[in-house]
């Protein structure tokens, strides 16, 4: 039987045109239906109707980058599932495997609008294992997923140093080094399978031996699963750019703190850009620059440009805020929606479902009285897939 959400006469932020308009939202079974000035007609009598006159509907905002249900609230070890200090190189994990929907950061994080996340494992390897893009709602993990494997996290910089520094890791170089002796072997790896003839006229005693990490490799070698790069300082984004060059991979660079002082190069290069943590002080040398204007300086230069919170580090819920952050340092308001929602969407590349309000996307809103980016504003609802999953009862 389908179910039909009727949005009525709210004030419509697409994150695609940059003015405002009035008119009605029907979604049907999770999905945008129709948008369109007035609806009338037999299915509507069927629907459950919000009034949204003088609302405004955003969609729902979209974090690129954060470790929501690794890190658990108020738990410590018990929920501290995000960094596998083990081994430095570990591709094979899966953020999936440890994400805990019941975790109560999902609520806070559904109460402050935020719909759509890719969570992953933190910065202590140098290969960390693979995000996911999730929605904030739902029992269970499975029925959560937008896309199961999003990106290979790598890292490089002091966190990697810090972790693995009696262990075999004590530079920058040797940081490098790992990441490329690693990508060469799955390079020759996937070079042995296919001279067994791997997989439709496989030889099985010329297969090489299975290897879970080399294995975990192959669609990031073969452009299928970018790189997500943890990178803070100048050099080391220019380093995660040379590599990524070098066995031409699909990459991505998040934290980007020092961007400020290289807007102009990474311009350039034109790869998306994840910027932040920005609240708080800087507790470590690579964090020295770290500011919020630094989103709008790298817009200013032609840069895609997303904000995140890298939660915990900030609350999940104040993603809005940060993006209210970024304004007041210059900002576009215009592009820190984008920020916050389109462009985010496209650095996880789950562009086509989520991050704007367009007819055959998730029906994912956030319903606001003002703008979602200051910090009196209220959150009326918060909508994933059709269904509400947060309602602002004090109001």
């Amino acid at each position: 039987m389908n179910q039909y959400l009727l949005i009525k006469q709210g004030n419509i932020h697409n994150a695609v045109e940059k003015e405002a308009f009035t008119a009605d939202i029907l979604i049907e079974n999770g999905k945008i239906k129709k948008i369109a000035p007035v609806l009338e007609g037999a299915v509507i009598n069927d629907a459950e109707i919000i009034d949204a006159s003088g609302i405004d509907v955003y969609p729902g905002f979209v974090d690129a980058h954060c470790h929501l249900g690794l890190d658990g609230y108020a738990v410590e070890y018990a929920g501290d599932d995000f960094n596998e200090i083990g081994d430095a190189i570990t591709p094979e994990l899966s953020a999936l495997d440890a994400v805990n929907p019941q975790d109560k950061a999902f609520e806070l994080a559904r109460a402050g609008g935020v719909t759509c996340v890719s969570t992953g494992p933190g910065s202590s390897n140098v290969i960390g294992g693979t995000f996911c893009v999730i929605k904030t709602y739902g029992k269970r993990i499975d029925d959560m997923i937008v896309k199961e494997k999003s990106a290979m996290k790598i890292a490089f910089g002091e966190n990697p140093k810090n972790c693995y520094k009696s262990r075999g890791i004590y530079s920058r170089m040797t940081i490098a080094a790992k990441l490329r002796e690693v990508l060469r072997q799955a390079e020759l790896y996937e070079k042995r399978q296919e001279a067994a003839g791997y997989p439709d006229n496989m030889d099985y005693s010329k297969m090489p031996e299975y290897n879970a990490k080399l294995e975990a490799l192959l669609p990031v070698i073969r452009k299928e699963l970018p790189l997500k790069a943890h990178v803070h300082r100048a050099d080391d984004i220019f380093t995660a750019i040379r590599i990524a060059k070098e066995f031409d991979l699909n990459l991505k660079l998040d934290h980007v703190t020092d961007g400020s002082l290289i807007a102009d190069e990474l311009a350039k290069e034109e790869y998306s850009l994840a910027v932040g943590p920005s609240f708080g002080y800087a507790t470590k040398y690579e964090l020295k620059n770290k500011s919020f204007s630094t989103p709008a300086d790298l817009a200013d230069a032609g840069c895609s440009v997303c904000i995140i919170t890298d939660s915990p580090v900030s609350e999940e819920q104040y993603l809005p805020l940060c993006a209210g952050k970024a304004i007041a340092s210059g900002l576009d308001e215009f592009t820190a929606l984008q920020a916050v929602t389109i462009n985010a969407a496209k650095h996880i590349e789950v562009q086509d479902r989520v991050g704007s309000i367009e007819e055959g996307k998730d029906a994912d809103f956030v319903l606001v009285k003002g703008s979602p980016f200051a910090v009196d504003t209220k959150i009326l609802y918060t909508i994933i897939d059709g269904k509400i999953v947060y309602k602002n009862n004090s109001l």
